[in-house]
């Protein structure tokens, strides 16, 4: 994902900035802990689509 769409992007729930997971192709935000995929190379920012972050998935890059 191109950094100017990542910096753009932010979590629909906190407002707050978003990690990508390019091996699990999904966005992360840390602040509440949720998960948000990328589905076609297109960030699915819907709060009813979140996943609940699992710290052992999450890879720091």
């Amino acid at each position: 994902m191109k950094d100017i769409l990542l910096n753009a992007l932010a979590c629909p729930k906190c407002h707050g900035q978003l990690q990508y997971n390019a091996t699990n192709q999904q966005l992360i935000c840390h602040t509440d802990n949720l998960v948000y995929t990328v589905k076609d190379n297109i960030p699915v920012l819907l709060d009813c689509e979140a996943k609940p972050l699992n710290q052992s998935e999450c890879i720091q890059e």
